[in-house]
């Protein structure tokens, strides 16, 4: 019964999704862009009679974590192909310039509304011989469909937090239905493991986080490193992944820190909201409380130097409007924030900044990445506070303690190094467990 609910609620919803995109579309024009791919109409695809192996990753950081396993998918199955679907146009961007690079054998595509008619299109357009799919993306009209094409469906880097199999776990049969036809999870856990088998996952294997393996752009942590020197010995620390409500509550714990401090020679703010619509939203907030902006958009930098080093001299903030530059960011500046973790919105990733050396602060709200978490604190890579003023203590006694930060930083770089391997562990689970099958 829910699941035939389920479909009607997509049905009358429709309407309501695509006008959301169209309104969505004011501050992030991509929205706007092959909307027909949303309900499972597709240009043709190039080298049609190549085989794919197909990978969902919803957003930014879920195809940035599939970037490596997509390279070694490429190199472990030579004659196939891969299609990479998003649901976000900052997903889609992100994935642009790396999948340009793969020689064709990386094409692109929007993942359809979960409704039966679209779903059908999608399976039939690209005839995949698997679906690989990030973290957390259960859908139950495209798993149904999928399990009744015989394409194969494995959940990779699967996380699941105890609230969210509690939610998922009052659904009953319907829940243990969908989950029941995947062909696999590889879950990043021994605790997401017993959870995905609690739902009656029929296999289930843990192989870690994919992003452990994410590798930093060494182009981005020398433009990172050009901006430090550029601030001619003043510090900077990193506020990256905000959300909505976190920045007044950071700004207004710095500026209180600030007042606390008259006469000193306060750090830059490097300012990086999750979302890039609201990056104007938080420039203006941040004016309103009489700081000096700068956006990363307005500068130029190069191996030579910042083209613009003197707007950075007053500045207060720098704001990051600028989209897949995390590992510049973090270069930037001594020390971290990780945002999505103020508030009850379940924390952002924290590995990317550690394989950089930068120690973090995060706060209460980590359930989307416990283990991680648990796992970095003990490495003495992060510390976890409760609020926005104990963030300015961790921050103040990093920047304040350069022996410190240094050993803060030093196992950072160790947490991020000890824990990869997953791609490897992914693809070798994918061979054994599937494809055989195939």
């Amino acid at each position: 019964m829910l699941r035939v609910l389920y479909r009607w609620l997509w049905r009358i919803a429709l309407p309501f999704a695509l006008l959301r995109l169209w309104w969505r579309g004011r501050k992030e024009p991509g929205y706007r862009q092959h909307v027909g791919e949303r309900l499972g109409f597709y240009p043709p695809r190039p080298n049609p009679d190549r085989p794919l192996l197909w990978v969902h990753a919803v957003s930014v950081g879920e195809t940035r974590a599939a970037q490596p396993l997509i390279d070694a998918l490429l190199a472990r199955f030579p004659h196939h192909a891969v299609l990479l679907t998003h649901m976000t146009p900052t997903g889609r961007r992100t994935g642009a310039e790396f999948a340009a690079q793969r020689n064709g054998r990386v094409i692109q595509a929007y993942l359809p509304y979960d409704l039966p008619s679209a779903v059908d299109r999608f399976l039939r357009h690209f005839q995949p011989r698997l679906g690989l799919l990030m973290e957390t993306e259960i859908w139950p009209v495209l798993i149904e469909r999928a399990y009744a094409a015989g394409v194969p469906m494995v959940l990779v880097n699967g996380r699941l937090s105890a609230r969210s199999h509690r939610r998922t776990a009052r659904l009953g049969d319907a829940a243990r239905q969908t989950y029941a036809q995947l062909a696999a999870v590889l879950a990043q856990t021994p605790d997401d493991a017993d959870r995905y088998r609690s739902l009656g996952v029929p296999r289930v294997r843990v192989t870690g986080n994919l992003k452990f393996d994410i590798t930093p752009h060494v182009d981005q942590i020398m433009a990172g490193r050009v901006l430090h020197d550029a601030l001619h010995g003043r510090s900077a620390w990193v506020a990256a992944s905000t959300r909505e409500g976190e920045e007044a509550l950071l700004l207004d714990a710095w500026q209180a820190h600030r007042a606390q401090h008259v006469g000193r020679r306060h750090a830059l703010l490097i300012l990086v909201p999750r979302h890039p619509q609201r990056f104007d939203e938080v420039a203006q907030a941040a004016e309103r409380a009489g700081l000096r902006v700068v956006r990363r958009s307005a500068l130029s930098v190069s191996a030579a130097g910042v083209a613009d080093a003197d707007a950075l001299a007053d500045a207060d903030v720098l704001l990051g409007d600028s989209m897949g530059e995390m590992a510049l960011y973090y270069a930037a500046g001594e020390v971290a924030f990780i945002g999505g973790s103020l508030l009850p919105l379940g924390g952002q990733n924290l590995i990317e900044a550690c394989a950089v050396g930068t120690p973090v602060v995060i706060g209460p709200h980590t359930f989307n990445f416990a283990q991680a978490t648990r796992d970095a604190v003990a490495a003495g890579a992060c510390k976890q506070v409760e609020d926005a003023a104990a963030v300015m203590r961790v921050i103040d006694a990093w920047l304040s303690d350069a022996d410190t930060r240094e050993t803060a930083s030093r196992a950072a770089l160790a947490f991020a190094a000890t824990h990869g391997g997953a791609t490897a562990r992914t693809v070798e689970a994918v061979a054994s467990l599937v494809l055989p099958t195939l």
